[in-house]
Protein backbone atom coordinates (compact mmCIF):
# COMPACT_ATOMS: atom_id res chain seq x y z
CA UNK A 1 0.00 0.00 0.00
CA UNK A 2 1.47 3.27 -1.34
CA UNK A 3 1.33 6.27 1.49
CA UNK A 4 0.65 9.84 0.64
CA UNK A 5 4.63 10.67 -0.78
CA UNK A 6 4.90 13.73 1.38
CA UNK A 7 4.49 11.99 4.30
CA UNK A 8 7.58 9.14 3.84
CA UNK A 9 10.14 11.41 5.71
CA UNK A 10 8.13 12.79 8.39
CA UNK A 11 9.37 11.46 11.56
CA UNK A 12 7.66 9.77 14.08
CA UNK A 13 6.99 12.30 17.21
CA UNK A 14 9.02 10.45 20.52
CA UNK A 15 7.55 11.87 23.70
CA UNK A 16 9.41 11.74 26.85
CA UNK A 17 10.66 8.65 27.98
CA UNK A 18 8.22 6.37 30.22
CA UNK A 19 9.52 6.53 33.85
CA UNK A 20 8.43 2.49 34.25
CA UNK A 21 9.98 1.45 31.08
CA UNK A 22 13.40 3.58 32.22
CA UNK A 23 13.35 1.33 35.38
CA UNK A 24 12.85 -1.64 33.75
CA UNK A 25 15.76 -1.04 31.45
CA UNK A 26 18.35 0.12 33.85
CA UNK A 27 17.12 -1.64 37.12
CA UNK A 28 16.41 2.02 39.06
CA UNK A 29 13.35 1.96 41.66
CA UNK A 30 13.30 5.95 42.05
CA UNK A 31 13.25 7.66 38.16
CA UNK A 32 12.57 11.53 38.24
CA UNK A 33 10.88 12.36 34.77
CA UNK A 34 11.89 15.84 33.94
CA UNK A 35 11.53 15.51 30.16
CA UNK A 36 7.52 16.31 28.92
CA UNK A 37 6.83 19.90 30.88
CA UNK A 38 4.39 17.97 33.10
CA UNK A 39 3.01 19.93 36.27
CA UNK A 40 4.96 18.18 38.93
CA UNK A 41 2.26 19.34 41.54
CA UNK A 42 -0.75 17.01 39.84
CA UNK A 43 -4.15 18.84 38.94
CA UNK A 44 -6.47 20.80 41.19
CA UNK A 45 -8.56 18.63 43.39
CA UNK A 46 -11.30 20.06 42.15
CA UNK A 47 -10.53 18.56 38.42
CA UNK A 48 -10.51 14.99 40.87
CA UNK A 49 -13.61 15.20 41.82
CA UNK A 50 -15.24 16.06 38.70
CA UNK A 51 -13.53 13.09 37.39
CA UNK A 52 -14.99 11.08 40.21
CA UNK A 53 -18.47 12.35 39.11
CA UNK A 54 -18.48 11.79 35.60
CA UNK A 55 -17.28 7.86 35.93
CA UNK A 56 -20.82 7.03 35.75
CA UNK A 57 -21.42 8.25 32.59
CA UNK A 58 -18.75 6.69 30.31
CA UNK A 59 -21.37 4.73 28.34
CA UNK A 60 -22.32 8.30 27.33
CA UNK A 61 -20.80 10.50 24.39
CA UNK A 62 -19.37 13.62 24.98
CA UNK A 63 -21.08 16.66 24.00
CA UNK A 64 -19.34 17.09 20.76
CA UNK A 65 -19.72 20.91 21.39
CA UNK A 66 -17.86 20.87 24.38
CA UNK A 67 -21.14 23.54 25.18
CA UNK A 68 -20.46 23.59 29.39
CA UNK A 69 -16.52 24.22 28.57
CA UNK A 70 -17.35 26.43 25.76
CA UNK A 71 -19.56 28.84 27.77
CA UNK A 72 -16.85 28.41 31.16
CA UNK A 73 -13.83 29.29 28.70
CA UNK A 74 -15.96 32.39 26.99
CA UNK A 75 -16.93 33.63 30.64
CA UNK A 76 -13.37 33.24 31.89
CA UNK A 77 -11.44 34.94 28.44
CA UNK A 78 -14.39 37.75 27.73
CA UNK A 79 -14.81 36.36 24.67
CA UNK A 80 -17.87 34.53 22.40
CA UNK A 81 -18.52 31.25 22.70
CA UNK A 82 -18.60 30.72 19.13
CA UNK A 83 -14.73 32.32 19.04
CA UNK A 84 -13.22 29.02 20.82
CA UNK A 85 -12.54 25.33 19.42
CA UNK A 86 -11.63 22.68 21.75
CA UNK A 87 -9.18 19.89 20.62
CA UNK A 88 -7.52 16.58 21.91
CA UNK A 89 -4.87 18.44 22.71
CA UNK A 90 -3.55 21.75 21.19
CA UNK A 91 -1.61 19.09 19.27
CA UNK A 92 -5.14 18.72 17.82
CA UNK A 93 -6.01 22.13 16.92
CA UNK A 94 -2.98 22.54 15.12
CA UNK A 95 -3.67 19.73 12.61
CA UNK A 96 -7.18 20.83 12.21
CA UNK A 97 -5.75 24.54 11.33
CA UNK A 98 -3.51 23.18 8.76
CA UNK A 99 -6.01 20.67 7.71
CA UNK A 100 -8.12 23.56 7.02
CA UNK A 101 -6.38 25.85 5.56
CA UNK A 102 -2.72 24.50 3.82
CA UNK A 103 -2.90 22.97 0.75
CA UNK A 104 0.22 21.25 -1.55
CA UNK A 105 2.54 24.13 -2.77
CA UNK A 106 1.44 26.32 0.16
CA UNK A 107 4.13 28.49 2.65
CA UNK A 108 4.16 28.63 5.94
CA UNK A 109 6.87 30.41 8.46
CA UNK A 110 7.94 29.19 11.82
CA UNK A 111 11.15 29.51 13.84
CA UNK A 112 13.72 26.71 13.04
CA UNK A 113 13.83 25.10 16.97
CA UNK A 114 10.31 25.13 17.89
CA UNK A 115 7.21 22.98 18.32
CA UNK A 116 7.85 20.27 15.70
CA UNK A 117 4.06 19.78 15.40
CA UNK A 118 3.87 22.79 13.02
CA UNK A 119 5.95 21.43 10.65
CA UNK A 120 4.90 17.91 10.93
CA UNK A 121 1.32 18.85 10.03
CA UNK A 122 2.15 21.23 7.32
CA UNK A 123 4.18 18.18 5.60
CA UNK A 124 1.37 16.40 5.65
CA UNK A 125 -0.21 18.64 3.85
CA UNK A 126 2.18 19.23 1.19
CA UNK A 127 2.65 22.43 2.18
CA UNK A 128 6.44 23.79 2.41
CA UNK A 129 8.20 24.90 5.59
CA UNK A 130 10.11 28.10 5.99
CA UNK A 131 12.12 27.77 8.62
CA UNK A 132 13.78 31.42 10.02
CA UNK A 133 16.49 30.69 12.93
CA UNK A 134 16.24 32.02 16.16
CA UNK A 135 18.53 34.65 17.63
CA UNK A 136 19.73 33.39 20.62
CA UNK A 137 16.62 31.30 21.50
CA UNK A 138 13.96 33.60 20.67
CA UNK A 139 11.51 34.27 17.55
CA UNK A 140 13.17 36.58 14.55
CA UNK A 141 9.81 38.05 14.09
CA UNK A 142 11.75 40.61 11.06
CA UNK A 143 13.38 37.52 9.43
CA UNK A 144 10.41 35.84 9.55
CA UNK A 145 8.01 39.40 7.58
CA UNK A 146 11.03 38.85 5.26
CA UNK A 147 9.97 35.21 4.44
CA UNK A 148 6.39 36.36 3.33
CA UNK A 149 5.28 36.36 0.14
CA UNK A 150 2.06 35.58 -2.18
CA UNK A 151 2.37 31.64 -1.11
CA UNK A 152 2.54 32.15 2.78
CA UNK A 153 -0.95 31.16 4.34
CA UNK A 154 0.23 30.62 7.85
CA UNK A 155 3.32 31.85 10.32
CA UNK A 156 3.24 29.95 14.02
CA UNK A 157 4.97 31.53 16.93
CA UNK A 158 5.26 29.35 19.95
CA UNK A 159 5.56 31.74 22.77
CA UNK A 160 6.86 30.93 24.96
CA UNK A 161 8.88 29.15 22.76
CA UNK A 162 9.59 25.16 23.50
CA UNK A 163 12.25 24.13 24.05
CA UNK A 164 14.01 27.43 24.53
CA UNK A 165 11.77 29.00 26.90
CA UNK A 166 12.15 32.53 25.30
CA UNK A 167 9.30 35.24 25.10
CA UNK A 168 8.17 37.98 22.41
CA UNK A 169 7.10 40.57 23.92
CA UNK A 170 3.75 43.20 23.33
CA UNK A 171 5.42 45.76 21.29
CA UNK A 172 7.55 43.60 19.28
CA UNK A 173 4.04 41.33 18.28
CA UNK A 174 2.24 44.07 17.84
CA UNK A 175 4.76 45.98 15.58
CA UNK A 176 4.92 42.39 13.81
CA UNK A 177 0.93 42.14 13.48
CA UNK A 178 0.79 45.74 11.96
CA UNK A 179 2.56 44.41 8.95
CA UNK A 180 1.89 40.60 8.52
CA UNK A 181 -0.47 40.64 5.34
CA UNK A 182 -4.37 40.27 6.41
CA UNK A 183 -4.58 37.44 4.31
CA UNK A 184 -1.66 35.48 6.39
CA UNK A 185 -3.05 33.61 9.23
CA UNK A 186 -0.51 34.23 12.38
CA UNK A 187 -1.17 31.39 14.86
CA UNK A 188 0.26 32.16 18.32
CA UNK A 189 0.72 29.10 20.54
CA UNK A 190 0.66 30.23 24.41
CA UNK A 191 0.69 26.48 25.63
CA UNK A 192 2.84 27.68 28.65
CA UNK A 193 0.66 31.18 28.92
CA UNK A 194 -0.12 30.66 32.77
CA UNK A 195 3.29 30.53 33.74
CA UNK A 196 4.62 33.46 32.42
CA UNK A 197 5.20 36.25 34.79
CA UNK A 198 7.19 39.23 32.71
CA UNK A 199 4.80 41.85 32.63
CA UNK A 200 6.51 42.70 28.74
CA UNK A 201 4.43 39.76 28.06
CA UNK A 202 1.52 39.79 25.52
CA UNK A 203 -1.61 40.08 26.72
CA UNK A 204 -3.66 38.07 23.18
CA UNK A 205 -6.84 37.30 23.47
CA UNK A 206 -7.81 41.46 23.45
CA UNK A 207 -5.40 41.93 20.32
CA UNK A 208 -8.30 39.06 18.50
CA UNK A 209 -10.85 42.24 18.20
CA UNK A 210 -8.14 44.08 16.04
CA UNK A 211 -6.47 41.42 14.17
CA UNK A 212 -8.83 39.10 12.45
CA UNK A 213 -6.06 37.02 11.10
CA UNK A 214 -4.98 35.91 14.95
CA UNK A 215 -5.52 32.44 16.24
CA UNK A 216 -4.44 32.01 19.96
CA UNK A 217 -3.52 28.46 21.06
CA UNK A 218 -3.95 27.54 24.94
CA UNK A 219 -4.36 24.40 26.89
CA UNK A 220 -4.84 22.53 29.84
CA UNK A 221 -2.18 20.27 29.87
CA UNK A 222 0.61 22.29 31.32
CA UNK A 223 -0.05 24.33 34.47
CA UNK A 224 -3.53 22.74 34.84
CA UNK A 225 -2.24 19.20 34.89
CA UNK A 226 -5.09 17.80 32.35
CA UNK A 227 -2.06 16.83 30.13
CA UNK A 228 -3.56 12.41 30.04
CA UNK A 229 -6.85 14.20 29.27
CA UNK A 230 -6.07 16.50 26.04
CA UNK A 231 -7.86 19.20 26.14
CA UNK A 232 -6.33 22.09 24.05
CA UNK A 233 -8.70 25.07 22.87
CA UNK A 234 -8.14 27.85 19.86
CA UNK A 235 -9.39 31.28 20.32
CA UNK A 236 -9.96 33.14 17.01
CA UNK A 237 -12.77 35.44 15.28
CA UNK A 238 -16.09 33.21 14.81
CA UNK A 239 -14.99 33.04 10.79
CA UNK A 240 -12.19 31.28 11.33
CA UNK A 241 -13.55 29.32 14.11
CA UNK A 242 -16.04 28.20 11.71
CA UNK A 243 -14.09 27.00 8.99
CA UNK A 244 -11.66 24.49 11.51
CA UNK A 245 -14.87 23.01 12.58
CA UNK A 246 -15.63 21.69 9.48
CA UNK A 247 -12.55 19.79 9.92
CA UNK A 248 -12.94 18.55 13.60
CA UNK A 249 -13.74 15.26 13.97
CA UNK A 250 -17.53 14.48 15.89
CA UNK A 251 -16.69 13.88 20.03
CA UNK A 252 -12.92 14.66 20.03
CA UNK A 253 -12.87 15.53 23.36
CA UNK A 254 -14.16 13.23 25.92
CA UNK A 255 -16.19 13.93 29.14
CA UNK A 256 -13.72 13.18 31.36
CA UNK A 257 -11.76 16.01 30.22
CA UNK A 258 -14.19 18.28 29.67
CA UNK A 259 -15.81 18.31 33.26
CA UNK A 260 -11.88 18.17 34.88
CA UNK A 261 -11.10 21.44 32.31
CA UNK A 262 -14.33 23.19 33.88
CA UNK A 263 -13.46 22.53 37.52
CA UNK A 264 -9.85 23.55 36.97
CA UNK A 265 -10.67 26.70 35.22
CA UNK A 266 -12.34 27.47 38.25
CA UNK A 267 -9.88 26.74 40.87
CA UNK A 268 -7.65 29.84 40.09
CA UNK A 269 -5.75 29.60 43.24
CA UNK A 270 -4.20 26.24 41.96
CA UNK A 271 -2.78 28.22 38.98
CA UNK A 272 -0.86 30.63 41.08
CA UNK A 273 0.48 28.32 43.56
CA UNK A 274 1.74 26.13 40.28
CA UNK A 275 3.01 29.47 38.59
CA UNK A 276 4.56 30.13 41.99
CA UNK A 277 6.59 27.13 42.57
CA UNK A 278 7.75 26.96 39.10
CA UNK A 279 8.89 30.15 39.45
CA UNK A 280 11.39 29.59 42.45
CA UNK A 281 12.22 26.27 40.25
CA UNK A 282 13.42 28.08 37.44
CA UNK A 283 15.04 30.71 39.78
CA UNK A 284 17.10 27.85 41.74
CA UNK A 285 18.12 26.15 38.46
CA UNK A 286 19.28 29.24 36.93
CA UNK A 287 21.24 30.10 39.60
CA UNK A 288 22.72 26.28 39.70
CA UNK A 289 23.72 26.64 36.05
CA UNK A 290 25.83 30.03 36.81
CA UNK A 291 27.60 28.53 39.63
CA UNK A 292 28.18 25.16 37.31
CA UNK A 293 29.26 27.37 34.54
CA UNK A 294 26.58 26.32 32.41
CA UNK A 295 24.93 28.06 29.43
CA UNK A 296 21.14 28.01 29.37
CA UNK A 297 18.34 30.29 27.89
CA UNK A 298 16.36 32.75 30.25
CA UNK A 299 12.84 30.65 30.61
CA UNK A 300 9.51 31.71 30.79
CA UNK A 301 7.92 28.52 30.77
CA UNK A 302 8.00 25.42 32.99
CA UNK A 303 11.16 24.08 31.31
CA UNK A 304 15.25 25.19 31.11
CA UNK A 305 17.05 24.83 28.04
CA UNK A 306 20.80 23.94 29.06
CA UNK A 307 24.20 23.59 27.32
CA UNK A 308 25.43 20.04 28.75
CA UNK A 309 28.45 21.03 27.10
CA UNK A 310 28.90 17.56 25.43
CA UNK A 311 26.36 15.72 22.54
CA UNK A 312 22.91 15.81 24.48
CA UNK A 313 22.24 12.27 23.42
CA UNK A 314 25.39 11.23 25.94
CA UNK A 315 24.25 13.36 28.32
CA UNK A 316 20.97 12.47 28.35
CA UNK A 317 22.13 8.64 28.49
CA UNK A 318 24.38 9.55 31.69
CA UNK A 319 21.39 11.13 33.47
CA UNK A 320 18.86 8.48 32.87
CA UNK A 321 21.69 5.88 34.29
CA UNK A 322 21.18 8.03 37.54
CA UNK A 323 17.59 7.98 37.12
CA UNK A 324 16.50 11.76 36.16
CA UNK A 325 15.01 11.75 32.32
CA UNK A 326 15.72 14.84 30.19
CA UNK A 327 15.17 16.36 26.50
CA UNK A 328 17.63 15.46 24.05
CA UNK A 329 17.45 15.95 20.11
CA UNK A 330 17.28 19.25 19.23
CA UNK A 331 18.80 19.46 16.22
CA UNK A 332 19.57 23.14 16.00
CA UNK A 333 21.50 22.63 19.53
CA UNK A 334 23.08 19.25 19.66
CA UNK A 335 24.54 20.06 23.14
CA UNK A 336 21.26 21.17 25.16
CA UNK A 337 18.96 19.47 26.77
CA UNK A 338 15.25 20.87 28.04
CA UNK A 339 14.69 20.14 31.68
CA UNK A 340 11.06 20.60 32.61
CA UNK A 341 10.97 22.19 36.19
CA UNK A 342 10.08 20.31 39.27
CA UNK A 343 9.48 20.31 42.69
CA UNK A 344 12.45 21.27 45.27
CA UNK A 345 13.13 17.69 45.48
CA UNK A 346 12.95 17.03 41.91
CA UNK A 347 14.94 19.95 41.15
CA UNK A 348 17.83 19.25 44.09
CA UNK A 349 18.25 15.55 42.45
CA UNK A 350 18.53 16.61 39.21
CA UNK A 351 21.41 18.91 40.02
CA UNK A 352 22.95 16.05 41.81
CA UNK A 353 22.89 14.13 39.30
CA UNK A 354 24.09 16.66 36.31
CA UNK A 355 27.09 17.31 38.93
CA UNK A 356 28.20 13.71 39.57
CA UNK A 357 28.16 13.08 35.32
CA UNK A 358 29.96 16.50 34.75
CA UNK A 359 32.50 15.53 37.01
CA UNK A 360 32.80 11.89 36.03
CA UNK A 361 33.25 13.54 32.78
CA UNK A 362 36.38 15.51 33.94
CA UNK A 363 37.46 13.13 36.27
CA UNK A 364 37.08 10.32 34.05
CA UNK A 365 35.61 8.44 37.15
Amino acid sequence: MKPKSQIVNIPVYKPGKPIEEVKRELGLSEVIKLASNENPYGSSPKAREAIQAELMNLSIYPDGSAGDLTADLAEHLNVGREQIIFGAGSDEVIALITRAFLVSGDETIMADQTFSVYKSNADIEGAVSIEVPLVEGKHDLEGMLEKVTSKTKIIWVCNPNNPTGTIVSEAELVSFLDRVPQDVMVVLDEAYYEYVTDAAYPQTIPLLAKYANLVVLRTFSKIYGLAALRIGYGVAQPEIISLINKVREPFNTNRLGQSAARAALSDQAFVTQCRDLNREGVTYLQGEFERLGLHYYATHGNFIMVDAGRPAGEMFDALLRQGIIVRPGFQVYPAYIRVSIGTKEQNEAFIKALEYVLKAETTGV
